[in-house]
Formats: structure tokens, sequence, C-alpha cells
């Protein structure tokens, strides 16, 4: 069994994100996991970002291709955009359950940026006016208190340095596959999230098999490692 991790929209450093919770879930579990890189945020060629949802989604298939041809199964985790990326991905063989985080399951022909247009309270995003763009009008604090606000300070100067631009592509693309039916599926609703609303959250919850709600903001798997080995765990014994 493995674990693929498929981070959120405008940051890099997948790793980096999942950290806390892969060591903790590969000390009590033995199973290791690995954060996918997406071309879309410029990890796959240093310094170039490339493509969008559909390079993305090409990027997760590859990384599952592998799973499938070593004989193993994977457990994918898509947190926020990441759930876009899954559902452009398709149907695999080689999984075996989906985990989303504050997360989307969209059906097919939305756009990430046509399923989060109806949020009262939009992140702000800017357009860079060269194929990317970008979260604008934030700085450490401010962008602290809306996406980590149960994090320590040093946590969210870390998050903040992982911030980066991202194709335009990835948002305006629509998807042409719903790779999350007909596949068994948790939702982690965090109920504190100040990112992604408790309803839109609810909205997509209500689309997977199981839904479990959190006490977190919009990282869980930052700020509350616990409990969100806890739900793989309990998944696993499914």
């Amino acid at each position: 069994m493995e674990l693929i991790f498929v981070h959120g929209a405008l940051v890099r450093d997948g790793e980096w994100w999942w950290r806390n919770t892969a060591e903790r879930l590969e000390g009590s579990t033995g199973i290791r996991s690995r954060a996918l890189a997406l071309p879309s945020c410029g990890e796959t060629v240093p310094g170039e970002v490339a493509g969008g949802l559909v390079a993305d989604a090409a990027a997760l298939r590859s990384a599952l291709d592998d799973v499938a041809a070593a004989g193993s199964e994977a457990i994918v985790v898509g947190h926020s955009y990441g759930g876009t990326v899954i559902a452009e991905a398709g149907r695999h063989p080689a999984v075996r359950h989906l985990l989303y985080v504050s997360s989307y399951l969209p059906e097919v022909g939305l756009a990430q940026g046509a399923i989060i247009s109806g949020e009262a309270d939009p992140v702000s995003i800017a357009d860079n006016g060269d194929g990317t763009l970008s979260v604008a009008g934030y700085d450490t604090a401010s962008f602290g208190a809306r996406f980590l606000q149960d994090a320590d300070a040093d946590t969210q100067l870390e998050a903040w340095q992982r911030v980066t631009a991202q194709a335009v592509a990835s948002f305006v693309t629509p998807t042409t596959a719903a790779g999350w039916k007909g596949v068994d599926s948790t939702y982690l609703v965090c109920a504190d999230d100040r990112s992604t609303s408790i309803d839109l959250q609810r909205l997509h919850a209500a689309r997977a098999t199981h839904s479990v709600e959190l006490p977190t903001g919009h990282h869980p798997f930052i700020t509350r490692p616990d409990l969100v080995v806890a739900e793989i765990t309990a998944l696993l014994g499914r």
C-alpha cells in the first residue's frame, strides 16, 4: 500500500506540507507516502510553470501507473485543488481509496475557478499577466491568519515561503472526467476553515462515501496530523 498526496493551489513543496502526517503515518502503520509534484506550480521543471490541470492530472496518472506496475495499491489524498486533479485523472485501477481534505469532487465540465466562484469571501487571487496567477494582498501574518490560524508563527512563516505562482490553466480548464465516481472515498470537513467555506465543503462531502468533521483550519495534516492519521488508519480497516 502506498499513499500519494496531491497538494492545493498556489503553493509548492508538497513534501513539506505533508511531512507531519507522513512521518506519523509511517511510524504507526508502516505506510510510506509521497507528495506529487505539480507541473502547474513549477515543481517538475525548476523555475518553469508548465501546463495546468491536464498536466497535473497526467502526473497523478503516471504515479498511479508506477504503483500498479509494482503490484500495489494506493490511497490518494487530495487537498483543496488536489481534489480537482483527482477528478481529471479519472478512474485508475491502482486506487483503493480517495481521501479529501477541505477539497472538491467536481462534476464533469467544471473548472476550478467555477467551483469556488460562489464563495462569499473568496481568497484574493491576481493575474500576473504571464499566464500565471498568485494570491494577492497577503503577507505572512494575514496568510497565516486565513490559512493556518491553528498553527504557530514559525509554521505560518514556513508556509508563506512556499506560496508560489501557478498556471492560469489550472483554474480555467473544465474537467473532462469525474475520477471520484464509483470509488470508495472519505471527506474530511475542516470545521474551522477560513479559506474554503463550510457550506462548500459539505456540498462536496455529500458526494463522498464517508465524511468526518474535524475541528481544524484548512491544513489539518500540518496542525493535527494525529487526527488525519487516525482517519487513514480507520479507512484501512474497512
